[in-house]
């Protein structure tokens, strides 16, 4: 396995870019309605459900290996039409870095009897 890295365009929930008065000054911000974008309030946060597609073809020189869409609750989704459903923004990419496909497995599976173990075990 490998590392995974992404980006996510936030500008891509319902949202709106604000100028807000803070301590030291204006400060730029990005006000994200939870209700609107199905956010998750929880106990000890808000969550934003993601899925990362894999990409079936490499996309010119970039790196991305999947595509980055939001997971709505089955409620959701079910209401919705296809239509809607491949509307749905691409909110980012993800890269897995380091990957390599596993070794093949070069012994054969059978099955060992006790007498072949000679009371060693087969790996």
């Amino acid at each position: 396995m490998g590392n995974i890295s992404a980006k996510i365009n936030l500008r891509q929930l319902q949202s709106a870019v604000r100028t807000m008065k803070g301590k030291s000054g204006d400060i730029e911000c990005l006000v994200i309605p939870i209700a609107g974008n199905n956010l998750i309030k929880g106990e000890k946060g808000v969550y934003l459900d993601l899925i990362g597609f894999e990409l079936k073809e490499k996309i010119g020189d970039r790196k991305d290996t999947h595509l980055v869409k939001q997971s709505l609750p089955k409620e959701v989704t079910e209401k919705m039409s296809d239509e809607q459903k491949h509307a749905m923004p691409i909110l980012g990419n993800m890269v897995l870095w380091g990957f390599q496909e596993p070794a093949p497995n070069n012994v054969e599976v059978g099955e060992v009897s006790a007498e072949d173990m000679d009371g060693d075990l087969p790996f």
